[in-house]
């Protein structure tokens, strides 16, 4: 899939989902199908921590998500694996800051989507230097579903990147919710990623659609707001 201007890379982030086998309370084949009845807008293949997926079998379980996504015309984006996301040539690749520099990324990926997950202003200044498409930013609150989550620090870093020159695509990440997801994209974010939100819901696909309304009902109040303000 051809993100062909930043416009159409920022419809695609509006939600995000992250997801890997030890994620789900279901087959993941199952809870990807799900969200995207519910509405997700974009993908990531993200297979790490305890029970985690390795070698061929992780390969396998993402050629079927990938096969799924492309199914229904929803971008697959590959979690720091950059040699898979080259074997299954993904839509994307997306890095931490312990991986390998954006400009390395970009030489083996071309112009494939490269989201670069940063924590303060001065990673996301380097990240868009080095040529990101997009930010992670975050973890904005607490969260369980990343082992090695850094301390949350709320909304303030989104604006802090907004007020001080960051025009490439924010994506929020780290314990967003149905209660909190408001407030991300009020503080200048794009779109919300999340993982547990949806992959641990009863209904995968009734979570799915609620946050996809709520970014959308958001979304439209504040473009209102400033069409007629």
């Amino acid at each position: 899939m051809n993100m062909t201007t930043k416009e159409d890379l920022r419809k695609a982030l509006k939600l995000y989902f992250i997801m890997g086998s030890n994620n789900c309370q279901a087959r993941p084949q199952e809870v990807l199908e799900e969200a995207i009845k519910g509405g997700i807008t974009i993908f990531q293949f993200r297979e790490k921590g305890t029970g985690a997926l390795k070698d061929r079998k992780k390969q396998e379980l993402a050629e079927e998500l990938q096969f799924i996504c492309q199914k229904h015309d929803v971008p697959f984006i590959v979690d720091d694996d950059v040699d898979l996301a080259l074997i299954l040539g993904a839509d994307g690749v997306h890095i931490g800051q312990d991986d390998e520099p954006v400009e390395a990324v970009r030489s083996k990926i071309g112009d494939k989507i490269i989201g670069v997950s940063a924590y303060t202003f001065e990673e996301a200044e380097q990240a868009v230097r080095g040529g990101a498409d997009y930010i992670g930013a975050g973890p904005i609150f607490p969260t369980q579903s990343k082992e090695d989550a850094k301390k949350a620090q709320g909304t303030q870093m989104i604006k802090k990147m907004r007020n001080n020159g960051i025009q490439i695509p924010i994506v929020g990440i780290g314990g967003i919710n149905l209660e909190n997801a408001a407030g991300v994209i009020a503080a200048g974010a794009d779109g919300i990623s999340v993982i547990s939100a949806i992959a641990s819901a009863e209904n995968v696909t009734l979570a799915a659609e609620t946050l996809r309304n709520q970014i959308r009902y958001y979304s439209f109040g504040i473009a209102r707001f400033f069409r007629f303000s």
